[in-house]
């Protein structure tokens, strides 16, 4: 089956997400407020406050970032684009209950981007958690979507999708036990957030490389009008 043109606008918008999310952290983390940002002590949520002042009292830190506009259109840009890259490749990627499960995931963990950019922590801190959990959630979904069938494209690209599904979620549950590991507690958010994004572009790039090509399936199968054109 060739990669149509709405498959590969998917993984166009898969390949952008990343950098759009990456760029806007490194940019508003150079702008932010004496003392210097960290990577390793601050959460990403902290770029996105919107007052100057202490913040979390699990774990108290300075909080100063003039340039958080920057960071939550970043962040719902993100989610927007992770969305629109799922829901274009929907029925590329495959069909069956593991990969609707997964899929349905991930497509949440999305949704928690766009909560967590409208609501910064320190405006709506309810609202904001929620979204943050349905980003971790979305770590589920990855190691779901590692356990597709290999007759489907996600099958084909199951040790990569494994891979960000494991280390996210050894990133999320050593997150929330607040174990640092030589990296700060802040490090291990990025351990548990960015598998999805990262392992999406990706996935975006491997797509788009099938553009002239044929997208992998499965070698036991031949290809019909019925599995071209695979329903919910």
């Amino acid at each position: 089956m060739h990669l149509n043109r709405t498959g590969r606008i998917g993984a166009l918008c898969w390949m952008t997400a990343v950098p759009i999310f990456l760029t806007a952290s490194l940019v508003t983390g150079l702008r932010w407020r004496q003392p210097t940002y960290s990577w390793a002590t601050n959460n990403i949520s902290d770029l996105g406050n919107v007052h100057c002042g202490s913040w979390d009292t699990s774990r108290p830190r300075s909080v100063c970032s003039p340039w958080h506009p920057l960071m939550n259109a970043a962040l719902l840009a993100t989610a927007v684009l992770l969305a629109a890259g799922l829901l274009l490749t929907w029925r590329l990627l495959g069909r069956g209950a593991v990969v609707r499960s997964a899929q349905t995931l991930l497509l949440l963990a999305t949704g928690g981007y766009a909560l967590a950019a409208v609501y910064p922590a320190d405006v709506d801190e309810n609202r904001h958690v929620l979204g943050a959990s349905l980003i971790m959630g979305g770590n589920l979904g990855l190691l779901l979507a590692g356990r597709a069938p290999r007759g489907t494209v996600l099958g084909e690209w199951r040790r990569l999708t494994l891979t960000a599904g494991l280390i996210a979620l050894a990133g999320t549950v050593l997150f929330f036990a607040q174990q640092g590991i030589g990296i700060g507690v802040g490090g291990m958010e990025r351990v548990a957030v960015l598998p999805f994004p990262l392992w999406a572009c990706c996935l975006g790039v491997l797509l788009a490389e099938t553009a002239g090509g044929r997208v992998p399936q499965s070698r036991s199968t031949v290809p019909s009008a019925t599995a071209a054109a695979p329903r919910w």
